[in-house]
């Protein structure tokens, strides 16, 4: 079981292929408040509304001086069907290894319809614009966990 992030503790480094392979990393966002948000599959509905409800607030977040970054087990070819489908405007990248969601806490056991299962934990982690992290929000809701958020961060 991978340990969870908390406020304050540096947030792990990450270069990942975006959906159209080209390279993402959380160092190329320091100097700005980055929403990192992990969700299990591409393409199935939960993830597809939080995914529509990040574009659809990424504007106001920007404003804000937010960036946001979609990580998720599937494949870049897989981002790219699913970004193109919902016209997402969000950054979506591939963790095929997982290593980026054990290092962050996202992947693990989880009750899915009653049985125990590994598997990513659908979970946020903001970064503050030095690197750490400011909030770190794990078992999240798919729906309403976007308004959610923009509460808590008082956008």
């Amino acid at each position: 079981m991978s340990t969870r992030l908390a406020p304050g503790d540096t947030a792990p480094d990450f270069t990942l292929p975006d959906a159209d392979g080209k390279p993402v990393s959380l160092a190329d966002h320091r100097g700005r408040k980055t929403i990192v948000y992990f969700y299990p599959a591409a393409l199935t509905p939960g993830c597809t509304k939080q995914a529509c409800d990040f574009t659809d607030n990424l504007d106001v977040l920007a404003e804000a001086g937010y960036d946001v970054i979609g990580v998720s087990p599937d494949k870049p070819e897989k981002l790219a069907k699913f970004r193109e489908k919902e016209s997402l405007k969000v950054t979506l990248v591939s963790d095929a290894d997982r290593s980026v969601l054990e290092a962050y806490g996202a992947y693990g056991e989880k009750n899915s319809y009653g049985r125990t299962i590994m598997g990513v934990i659908r979970s946020t982690v903001v970064v503050d614009e030095s690197g750490k992290v400011a909030h770190a929000f794990y078992n999240v809701r798919a729906t309403g966990h976007v308004a959610k958020l923009l509460r808590d961060l008082e956008v």
